[in-house]
């Protein structure tokens, strides 16, 4: 076990995330992965072009902390787990977003665990459903889908370039469908989610622009080959289309006519943990 301050390793958070995965399994608890740990869970064999694109930065760690979605009618069998394995309830957290989200430390605060109930709340809203067997998150075994998780990446509406490395490894690693097959990101499901909020769309479109031009940086400073280059252009342009081609809500054009001149993101700011 390492000590406090001690840098942890990339297999560390793999071991206490599938640890507390296989605690919440044993209880019947739907428990699932999100962010950048779920990206490495689902991309073995990436490891070469994760040490290329160093995603913190030069002597950084890959991950810093285990982040979770949970269906919010579980949220009494989820603070009974996490106090029966002595995780560190963070009080001020549960009393003011207990509904929404928990968030517990490591027994010797080697990292914290960020648990959201139901839905995530950034820039923008991603819904997986409230009740076991009725939403998206039993879809994989693990983590969210890979169509969530792409939705989760292009939501944020400043979004930094470890959430565009995240996105390039994803894109490289997975194959796209039309549907929520396992390993595979379904871009139809993308593009209804995108057609039915117009300020989400905007931003996730933006993103995956953004991309597409980091990859070409990055494939001009020798950071990935040109056959990534190449594929993850050519899945994001498939992307680009289906979102363009996905029939739009009535409140996404009503909001469309309205454009940027009026707000369309939420503002996010990091608790202070």
């Amino acid at each position: 076990m390492p000590s406090y301050g001690e840098q942890l390793s990339d297999s560390f958070f793999i071991e206490e995330a599938t640890k507390i995965l296989n605690e919440a399994r044993k209880r019947n608890i739907v428990l699932r992965v999100i962010g950048a740990l779920a990206v490495k869970l689902h991309s073995p064999g990436y490891e070469d072009l994760y040490a290329k694109l160093k995603r913190l930065g030069e002597n950084n760690p890959t991950f810093t902390d285990i982040d979770f979605v949970a269906y919010g009618k579980q949220r009494k069998e989820l603070v009974k787990l996490f106090n029966e394995m002595r995780y560190i309830p963070d009080m001020y957290i549960m009393a003011f977003f207990g509904s929404k989200r928990l968030l517990y430390y490591h027994p010797q605060r080697l990292y914290h665990v960020d648990i959201f109930l139901d839905k995530l709340e950034f820039s923008h809203e991603i819904f997986f459903g409230n009740e076991p067997g009725k939403g998206r998150l039993e879809i994989e075994e693990f983590t969210i889908s890979l169509a969530d998780l792409v939705l989760e990446k292009v939501q944020i509406h400043e979004i930094n370039e470890k959430d565009i490395k995240d996105l390039i490894i994803l894109f490289s690693a997975h194959n796209l469908a039309e549907t929520d097959k396992p390993e595979a990101i379904n871009i139809k499901y993308v593009a209804k989610v995108l057609a039915g909020d117009w300020g989400f769309w905007f931003d996730a479109k933006e993103n995956l622009k953004k991309v597409l031009v980091f990859a070409k940086k990055y494939h001009e400073e020798g950071l990935i080959t040109a056959t990534i280059f190449e594929d993850v252009n050519r899945k994001i342009g498939q992307l680009l289309t289906a979102i363009d081609q996905e029939p739009k809500t009535k409140a996404w054009e009503k909001r469309a006519k309205i454009g940027t001149n009026k707000k369309w993101y939420r503002d996010v700011e990091e608790l202070v943990r």
